[in-house]
């Protein structure tokens, strides 16, 4: 029997994510009654390939009680995996262990074993001369002859048979008629590093001069450490229910309207709004972006203005009130004058599939590789599953981010169903209580194999009561946070500014947010340094590249957090002070089962400084306007 391998999502129903260039860590249980000697491989391939690879699988240790078997295999290539575990009962290896048992114990009448083991040898012969193995063949064949020669010294013979060299050959060529293989190959989906880890930056083309005045940064964004340039949706604005500044019903003359209500005379999700630029321009901004190592990630929302050519050419696909008006989209107190939702119940809901699909598969044919997909959780997950499936088969490197604020099992759901990314609930756990509870979560459970978090800091829609009350010293702490616990972090510009004011008293909405206006955005934030030193040290520490290697350090302070990463040899320390108003101290408190020695060195990776520390109490100072936080790179 095999049982519980992993990783497995839902026992294989869903895939499993990694990353090109990973070691796949699996496992499995391998039972079987007596005392025979087992194997056990694990066999992996690309879904595309037809041919197996294998590696061997690690047994538990002897008398440890387990039944654990382990290992890992290397991916490639991006794209859906397989894999599966085979594992035998070794005749051979079980004869070897039963005569060199009765060897120590001083048995020399073992002319039946030794002929079982020249049975054994000859049937590996059999298989190693199937297998065209030749230099195998000679070695097992000469063992052969020994042993079955009673005129030879019975040393030779049976030394000849426990030969390690013969145990290989044997072993290379195994008997698996009493084997076992799961009844189905497990899922795996492989993606492009960009998918674990990156630094997110999020913007208004209409802010910075569109698509041109984007591209005329470029160079800025590459070397303050941004991968992913993310904009909200670049088509046509509807006219028709504008929402004006600071999402008034009414708009002014000069009013740009939400980019989130999409259509207009001048096209829909496959147009681009002529005040931000062309096609063309649009293509040029992507290749430039390209050629910096930046992916430009682009909204995919499923909204309709009432002006988007759908209404008329497709009304079928929106939902009708029983006196045939239209139903604007909602979502209490929230309203949405100016977008209408597509229904996916309508009848002719396969024609609404594939438009949808249509239009990702545009995009991405002009370059794009990274969607930001608004609310999918209002939508039904056999669409999102189908649809990702749909454009993985041509695009396998395309990468989706699930922006779903809502309950954790659809969160799950739509993670397991195939969005590469997820937005989280970091963005209001604030306590240290609440941060090391919801990351141990992410990190030490059983979504760390499919859900693969994005700690956003802020969106256009969520400035929250912390960075509202806190200034800089909140704004410091948070981005901190996010860039050294997630290997995929995002800021919405705006934040470098430390822009903090919210439309009214208990609101996380901006005051004049750039939703529904224009504003002169430019590189020029006094958070800047501070962003471009952290992805200056995310590139550089491989322990900051992955999610699920944390460790968090007793404070003795519930205002400071503290936790280390490791990974690959290399060990970072982070101490934060959460509280934006006072100073603090306490302590970080190393574990004896890091594996680090008892004293070494750290060098603070913001400032330069070096302090000595050691395995237990390590005393930390920080104030909020001076120094709100430590990064600490141990060097041993």
């Amino acid at each position: 029997m095999i049982e519980h391998p992993a990783p497995s999502v839902d026992d294989g129903r869903y895939a499993a994510k990694q990353c090109v260039g990973d070691e796949v860590a699996v496992g499995a249980d391998v039972i079987r009654d007596g005392h025979e000697v087992l194997r056990a491989i694990v066999r992996f391939r690309p879904e595309r390939e037809r041919r197996w690879r294998e590696l061997p699988l690690v047994p538990p240790a002897p008398r440890s009680g387990s039944s654990r078997w382990t290992g890992a295999f290397p991916v490639d290539a991006v794209g859906r995996w397989l894999w599966t575990v085979l594992a035998w009962s070794d005749p051979f290896e079980s004869w070897r262990s039963e005569v060199t048992r009765k060897l120590a114990a001083g048995e020399r009448q073992l002319d039946s074993e030794l002929a079982e083991g020249a049975a054994l040898l000859a049937a590996a012969a059999e298989r190693a001369a199937g297998d065209g193995a030749g230099e195998d063949l000679d070695v097992i064949a000469r063992a052969q002859t020994l042993v079955e020669d009673a005129t030879r010294p019975f040393e030779e013979r049976h030394g000849a048979a426990l030969a390690p060299a013969v145990a290989d050959a044997v072993g290379r060529h195994p008997d698996l008629t009493d084997s076992a293989e799961l009844v189905r190959a497990i899922p795996l989906d492989v993606d492009r590093v960009r998918a674990r880890f990156g630094s997110w930056y999020e913007l208004f083309p209409r802010s910075w001069g569109g698509f041109t005045g984007v591209q005329e940064q470029l160079d800025g964004f590459a070397s303050l450490g941004f991968d992913v340039l993310y904009l909200p949706p670049i088509h046509p604005i509807g006219v028709t229910n504008r929402k004006g500044r600071n999402n008034s019903l009414i708009a002014g003359p000069g009013d740009p309207g939400s980019p989130w209500a999409i259509g207009s005379k001048d096209g829909g999700h496959t147009a681009v709004n002529p005040e931000l630029g062309t096609l063309a321009e649009f293509e040029s901004l992507v290749a430039a972006a390209r050629e910096r190592e930046i992916d430009v990630a682009l909204d995919f929302a499923i909204n309709c203005s009432a002006d988007h050519p759908w209404l008329t050419e497709h009304p079928e696909w929106f939902h009708h009130r029983p006196d045939g008006t239209l139903k604007y989209a909602e979502n209490p107190p929230k309203k949405y004058q100016d977008i209408y939702n597509l229904n996916f119940d309508c009848e002719d809901w396969q024609g609404l599939w594939e438009a949808l699909r249509d239009v990702v598969a545009f995009w991405v044919e002009r370059g794009v590789r990274i969607f930001r997909v608004d609310n999918p959780h209002t939508k039904p997950l056999p669409f999102w599953e189908w649809l990702i499936r749909a454009i993985h088969r041509d695009d396998p490197d395309v990468i989706f981010l699930a922006e779903a604020f809502t309950h954790r099992s659809l969160m799950q759901a739509l993670a397991k169903i195939g969005f590469t990314q997820s937005y989280t609930y970091f963005t209001w756990k604030n306590s240290r209580w609440e941060l090391t509870e919801y990351v141990r979560e992410l990190a030490e459970t059983e979504e760390r194999d499919y859900f693969r978090p994005n700690f956003f800091v802020n969106t256009p829609d969520i400035l929250t009561a912390y960075l509202q009350e806190g200034g800089r010293p909140a704004f410091e702490a948070r981005l901190v946070l996010a860039a050294t616990l997630s290997p995929t972090y995002g800021i919405y510009s705006g934040f470098e500014q430390v822009e903090h004011r919210a439309v009214r008293p208990g609101s996380e909405e901006y005051l004049d947010s750039e939703k529904y206006e224009a504003k002169e955005r430019a590189l020029d934030g006094q958070l800047l340094p501070l962003v471009e030193r952290l992805n200056a040290i995310r590139r550089a520490s491989p322990a900051l590249q992955r999610f699920d290697d944390v460790t968090f350090l007793e404070t003795e302070n519930d205002a400071l957090i503290a936790y280390v990463k490791q990974s690959e040899g290399n060990a970072i320390v982070v101490v934060v002070n959460i509280d934006f108003s006072n100073p603090q101290q306490g302590l970080a408190v190393i574990p004896y089962d890091l594996g680090l020695p008892p004293s070494f060195t750290v060098t603070d990776l913001l400032t330069g400084e070096r302090f000595d520390w050691g395995i237990g109490r390590n005393f930390v100072a920080l104030d909020p306007i001076h120094r709100v936080a430590h990064v600490l790179q141990v060097t041993t």
